[in-house]
């Protein structure tokens, strides 16, 4: 079965269901790491650029491992491994599940419908709100550009709008 477009999941009613001792079969998320870059300049840094939402939703893992993929190969190649510290501030608790239907000629014939249609798991989603941060890049004064292209690329990954800010720390703190 393909994969159905973002558009099936990005809007929830309910409560999350992210019981996995309960669940048999969820697939491990996609997102491989959560931090990249220079991890041991974290207090040197001088900017912040963060990507922050704008309504509530779902993103799901691979829509975050794009995103990550996204934002350390444009920081990488842009200004270096060394000038940057890049952090995914969510995480995929929520299960999603789907009722797989066949969709081919003849397969009235094979199918159940709705019946006991709970479906199962197919994968894993973050639940957002308004204000939620999900994407947040450190790195020094000058590649404010680069921060905010960076950003914007991972951004697009996403079906919910989001918006970016750059943070200037404060030389006191």
């Amino acid at each position: 079965m393909p994969l159905r477009p973002a558009r099936c999941y990005t809007h929830f009613s309910g409560p999350p269901y992210t019981r996995r001792e309960y669940i048999h079969g969820v697939p491990p998320p996609k997102i491989t790491r959560f931090e990249m870059g220079n991890r041991d300049m974290l207090e040197s840094w001088e900017i912040k650029g963060e990507l922050v939402m704008l309504e509530s939703g779902q993103i799901r893992h691979n829509a975050l491992e794009a995103a990550r993929i996204a934002v350390n190969k444009y920081l990488a190649t842009t200004i270096g491994d060394k000038n940057f510290y890049f952090r995914i501030r969510i995480y995929p608790h929520h299960v999603i599940r789907e009722n797989k239907m066949m969709a081919f000629a003849g397969a009235d014939r094979l199918q159940d419908g709705m019946r006991q249609a709970f479906g199962k798991p197919v994968g894993t989603a973050a639940r957002v709100y308004p204000g939620t941060i999900v994407l947040e890049v450190w790195s020094r004064k000058g590649y404010e550009e680069q921060v905010k292209e960076a950003l914007r690329r991972g951004g697009s990954k996403f079906p919910i709008p989001s918006r970016i800010v750059i943070k200037e720390r404060n030389s006191g703190s």
